[in-house]
């Protein structure tokens, strides 16, 4: 299974809802399993260059099943010495915003993730839509 339109049309109303309420803009995505877009919404006023990061963490988060957050510590890990080049694409990217969405059986099913904002609020937001879209799947 991976998310279709309906589903990540679910995603950005929520996140587009909180950043309304909150009056902020940002770049919100939503891909499919293979981190590919789904749907791809830049709020005016958001900078152009949210898009590609908004995109590049969509992909990392669904093709890693993880955080891309949790990317980028393994990066600044000096113990580990990790490298970026590793991925073998220049979507890889450790910074926080990206979340995986899983199905009822933990299955990656795709990605949602949010740039423009500062890197922890990037992820809550991202946070908001997969928990509609996950609500959505049930």
């Amino acid at each position: 299974m991976t998310l279709d339109l309906a589903d990540a049309d679910v995603g950005i109303a929520a996140m587009r809802e909180a950043l309304a309420t909150e009056g902020r803009v940002a770049a919100l995505v939503v891909a499919d399993t293979q981190g590919e877009l789904l749907v791809l919404c830049r709020l005016d006023g958001t900078p152009a260059s949210s898009l590609t990061i908004a995109r590049n963490k969509a992909w990392t988060a669904a093709t890693q099943g993880k955080p891309s957050r949790e990317i980028g510590a393994r990066l600044r890990n000096a113990d580990e010495a990790f490298d970026v080049a590793y991925y073998g694409d220049v979507r890889a990217c450790g910074w926080a915003g990206g979340l995986p969405v899983r199905d009822a059986a933990g299955v990656v099913v795709g990605s949602v993730a949010v740039s423009g904002l500062p890197e922890l609020e990037d992820e809550r937001i991202a946070g908001i839509g997969v928990a509609a879209i996950a609500q959505s799947l049930e």
